[in-house]
């Protein structure tokens, strides 16, 4: 029971989590400012998460372990119905509405600041009656963020299954946006922005690797929280080689700028493609954009971003000369029944013949909101 107990407060806080990284993206939540609460919050949150994952490998759980994952749970729904409303009420209106309604501004805000508090409260718990050791949380939090690099790889290439049903037209019209033809001309960002499991990666990667006509090419997966030093050297390995990496480390002190001014000197010359995957905030990618990629180029290169913050999308495609978003949809009904009888290995013969197939295939869709991550993973289990 108590194993049940805290995997269900886990499990709730990966929606709280991401819900408040989406939250403190949105450039209201510096209007109001709360961004500062909100990322506390979700910083707070992931750490919880890190205790829980660590009191799950425990061999014995007392009884205030079991109460302190209840309320983990308890404030996980409460932040993510707050956050919600927050999300809600900025999607809304205007900007300049939003800047008006003083009051709204005030009741969203301290109601984020008691959230803050709360969860203040709540994680100091664990301090406070030494509930899990220190060297448990440690390891905990490794285990933690391997776990979270293979479930997104293992995402990935679920979705990978989906390219013959729905994805074609899709990859054609990003590859027009993307425009490889034109050989010259500023560096142009394209965005493929949707939901999470939509397959965004998928298709950014099928168009990735079908591009032949430029000198370089990277593909650099964005975390939450990355080490801006260690995102510079992958760049500088993906785009010249391993080799060139080691050249510009080697018996050096190395400093940020000093790769920075590599990557822009290395660059200018050059038609590069580079894809961000997964990138989630504006203040990211303006330091991506200003200390990696030379301002000057004008070779017809090209940066792919893959996001789920349709803000974020207008803002990386704010000085390209032209609309470069790719607004990913969810299947179309019949692709998504496609994919769900080739995941549970039955034909549309069967679904005609049989109304009991005919009937769960259709609820599956139905509920699976036609994503094809989802509808992949709950075939996988029927399978």
């Amino acid at each position: 029971m108590a194993e049940t107990v805290l995997s269900m407060a886990r499990s709730m806080l990966d929606g709280a989590i991401s819900k408040a990284a989406s939250a403190a993206a949105d450039e209201m939540s510096l209007l109001m400012g709360v961004r500062k609460d909100i990322w506390y919050i979700k910083d707070e949150l992931e750490t919880m998460q890190a205790f829980l994952v660590a009191a799950e490998g425990m061999k014995e759980k007392d009884m205030l372990l079991k109460v302190w994952a209840n309320q983990i749970r308890d404030l996980s729904y409460n932040i993510e119905d707050s956050l919600a409303e927050f999300m809600v009420h900025v999607a809304s209106q205007s900007l300049s509405r939003k800047l008006m309604k003083l009051k709204d501004r005030h009741r969203i805000a301290m109601q984020i600041r008691d959230l803050k508090s709360r969860v203040e409260e709540v994680s100091s718990r664990n301090t406070r009656y030494n509930l899990i050791e220190k060297n448990q949380i440690t390891r905990a939090i490794d285990e933690r963020d391997s776990c979270m690099e293979d479930i997104r790889n293992q995402s990935a290439s679920n979705i990978d299954e989906a390219e013959l049903v729905g994805f074609s037209n899709p990859k054609q019209e990003l590859i027009r946006l993307v425009d490889v033809n034109a050989n010259n001309g500023p560096t142009r960002v394209v965005c493929v922005v949707g939901m999470g499991g939509l397959g965004k990666t998928t298709i950014a990667r099928k168009v990735y690797e079908s591009m032949k006509n430029f000198t370089c090419y990277a593909w650099i997966t964005i975390s939450q929280s990355f080490v801006r030093m260690e995102l510079l050297k992958v760049m500088i390995k993906e785009l010249f080689g391993e080799e060139a990496l080691k050249e510009q480390l080697d018996g050096k002190v190395v400093r940020e700028e000093y790769l920075a001014s590599y990557l822009r000197k290395e660059l200018l010359e050059k038609r590069y493609f580079v894809v961000l995957d997964d990138l989630w905030n504006k203040d990211d990618w303006e330091w991506i954009k200003t200390i990696a990629f030379p301002s000057n180029n004008n070779k017809g290169s090209r940066i792919m971003v893959t996001t789920r913050d349709v803000g974020l999308a207008e803002q990386c495609t704010l000085e390209s000369s032209g609309s470069f978003i790719y607004h990913h949809q969810p299947l179309e009904t019949n692709d998504a029944i496609k994919l769900l009888l080739r995941k549970v290995r039955k034909s549309e013969e069967d679904m005609e013949k049989y109304e009991n197939v005919r009937n769960i295939v259709t609820k599956i869709v139905k509920k699976s909101g036609r994503l094809p991550l989802a509808i992949l993973t709950i075939g996988g289990m029927l399978a």
